[in-house]
């Protein structure tokens, strides 16, 4: 009997049903979101609670000791995770290999004296002036010097230093000191000002006496890498670059081969740049983009550049980053770099910045909040305008254990109502299954569809996808369960987005590990794809807090994946030239081709049981089809696999997934 002609037989007896279970649906959501409404108002209590603590005197004077209790913690995890001596060699020369990599990233890396000479008569086919910019207040001696030093030392040397001079009468060796360098070099100019303005007042400043086509920006206490402008004249030439930026590392003790923290930047990431100000230094950007607009403006004082960033990028035509570490950040008592706690106004005034990046782009109602990673790294959520249908497409055979549990996680848990589940049947062949199918049969919001051919991941999900009603698509494996009651709106709120193509959550083992934070082109033994930070503990906030926000990937895992149903239609769906392996991936790079973004969200979390359903594909046949449909993915996205991922750095390596450095 077909599904069709079942309903009918049965039309009588389910509409009362049917009635039952919607009020029955009805009354669980109602409950679900007053206990979330309780849930969160526990927590504001909690965080009100949190707050009193940390600013009670006991605590601040106890800080020295919980910070040896916490260490002593550390390193007892560290040893029970080596686990035997062979974990701990392991580990040991993991240690080794890193220090030996690091080495390169500091003055090993500057040019020789030679080399220098030869990259100083290297003639562009662009005059371009850099104009680099210095707000000075009371800096220290030390300091002072080599940030002149840096400047000096520049292997491209078509450049004016503007410094501008709010230090106190207390601090006259700053002027002294300056006066000095601009005598021996006319490229450098000095002003005293009248008072201090603050960073975004004295910046303004020297803005005023820049005269060149591009604008940098550089702190008082930092150190540039020679190299720099040379590399960054380079991207303006071949790329017709107008916003730049490099990869950075925090330095202590006066000594930048003495490297606390090397961030190794993705490309250009919107989503990332919301969340995060991950572009930092060293900023470059064409004049022209500061037409009709200001450079930096005192309300955002302390994320002044988050602000600058986030308006200059948004109208930038070309934004490149040079994937090489260029700029050194000094950690000392009194900067961000060494601890926020310097400048707490920084966290509200990067919300503020952020905020108003959101309005200016037409978004509304959203709130901003501060993750456990950092207290500027932030999590945004969005309005959803309506309520669209999304239809949850869920490919199966057999395995009613898995199979029950995802649907059951996904009826009893979320608390976004307007759904459907289509479940597409596969070749079932056990009594149970069939028994819960009937069962599955008489909900409102399931129904069952069977596809009869042999297994192809991509056409069952193609199949499921022609009977959707919903104008989002919602790839689901059977082996999956919701954790995040809110896990669809939390997809759905960047779903909505006329930029973005597919959307992933994240995944868990059954252990705790993430299964899926994003994927990452090229990483693995095959060189197709991976995901990043595999296995690592769900506690982990990931490199630089990257498991904390929403961010632009290459690709998600089908596993889970939402996408608005006119981008699938209009792509033909799957390919199903992939019948089991990489047809996600493939997925999401035709929709990057469409110029669309696609999005991994940590705040919607579910469990990925992977591959119960059809087993695992490293042996035998499995195996042989696995290197078939690899190859035929890497012939397909050659030039695109050649390029890179521009969301992983290229000095991390593809052959783990852990942010490890390139040996």
């Amino acid at each position: 009997m077909s599904d069709q002609e079942y309903r009918k037989e049965n039309q009588a007896g389910l509409s009362e049903y049917y009635q039952l279970a919607y009020e029955k649906e009805k009354k669980k959501n109602t409950e679900l979101a007053a206990k979330l409404a309780q849930t969160q108002a526990e927590a504001e209590d909690l965080d009100f609670q949190l707050k009193r603590i940390k600013n009670n005197p006991l605590w601040k004077l106890s800080r020295p000791l919980r910070g040896i209790m916490h260490w002593i913690i550390r390193m007892k995890d560290r040893l029970m995770r080596l686990g035997s001596p062979k974990g701990f060699a392991r580990k040991l020369q993991s240690k080794m290999i890193e220090k030996k990599a690091l080495r390169r990233y500091g003055k090993a890396s500057f040019p020789t004296k030679k080399q220098a000479e030869e990259m100083r008569k290297v003639s562009f086919p662009r005059e371009i002036t850099f104009s680099i910019l210095v707000p000075l207040y009371n800096t220290p001696r030390k300091f002072l010097v080599e940030m002149l030093d840096s400047v000096l030392a520049q292997t491209y040397e078509k450049w004016e230093l503007c410094l501008a001079d709010g230090s106190d009468s207390e601090h006259g060796y700053v002027g002294e000191i300056c006066g000095r360098y601009a005598k021996k070099d006319s490229r450098i100019r000095y002003q005293k000002l009248e008072k201090n303005e603050g960073i975004s007042g004295n910046t303004n400043e020297c803005y005023r006496m820049a005269t060149g086509q591009y604008i940098a920006l550089f702190d008082h206490d930092d150190i540039l890498h020679p190299n720099v402008l040379f590399e960054y004249m380079k991207v303006i030439c071949e790329q017709d670059a107008d916003y730049i930026y490099c990869d950075e590392a925090t330095f202590k003790n006066g000594n930048i081969d003495r490297m606390i923290t090397l961030h190794f930047k993705p490309d250009y990431a919107i989503d990332n740049l919301r969340a995060n100000n991950y572009i930092c230094h060293f900023s470059a950007f064409s004049r022209e983009l500061l037409e009709g607009t200001e450079l930096f403006r005192s309300e955002f004082d302390g994320s002044q550049d988050h602000d600058m960033a986030l308006r200059l990028t948004t109208k930038a035509k070309h934004v490149v980053h040079v994937p090489k570490l260029l700029y050194y950040w000094r950690a000392h008592k009194q900067s961000v770099a060494s601890d926020i706690g310097a400048k707490t106004y920084c966290i509200e005034s990067a919300k503020g910045a952020v905020a108003d990046h959101l309005r200016q782009c037409g978004l509304e109602n959203f709130e901003i909040t501060s993750t456990r990673a950092f207290e500027t790294i932030f999590r945004i959520q969005y309005e959803l305008p309506g309520c669209p249908k999304i239809s949850i497409i869920i490919p199966n055979k057999d395995h009613y254990e898995d199979l029950s549990r995802a649907i059951t996680s996904i009826l009893e848990r979320s608390t976004y109502d307007n759904y459907e589940i289509i479940v597409v049947e596969n070749n079932s062949e056990t009594k149970e299954i069939r028994e819960y199918y009937e069962e599955l049969r008489l909900h409102p919001k399931v129904r069952i569809v069977t596809y009869e051919g042999e297994f192809n991941y991509s056409r069952i999900n193609n199949y499921g996808a022609s009977f959707a009603e919903g104008e989002y698509l919602l790839l689901l494996n059977n082996d999956t369960q919701v954790i995040t009651a809110n896990w669809m709106e939390e997809m759905l709120m960047y779903g909505q987005r006329e930029d973005v193509g597919a959307v992933g959550a994240k995944l868990y083992y059954a252990d705790k590990t993430i299964q899926h934070a994003g994927i990452v082109l090229g990483l693995g033994a095959h060189r197709t794809a991976g995901h990043s930070h595999y296995k690592v503990s769900i506690e982990n906030v990931g490199y630089m807090g990257r498991l904390c926000y929403a961010q632009d990937v290459s690709a998600v895992t089908g596993a889970c994946l939402l996408v608005r149903k006119k981008w699938f239609d209009e792509l033909g769906g799957l390919d199903e030239s992939f019948a089991v392996a990489l047809n996600d991936v493939d997925f999401c790079l035709r929709l990057r081709q469409k110029g669309l973004l696609n999005v991994f969200t940590p705040f919607a979390e579910l469990y990925h049981f992977e591959s119960n359903s059809r087993g695992l594909d490293d042996q035998g046949e499995k195996a042989k089809r696995y290197d078939e449909e690899a190859e035929h993915f890497r012939n397909k996205w050659k030039e695109v696999l050649e390029a890179g991922d521009p969301y992983y750095n290229p000095n991390f390596s593809l052959d783990r997934s852990d942010f490890s450095l390139r040996l």
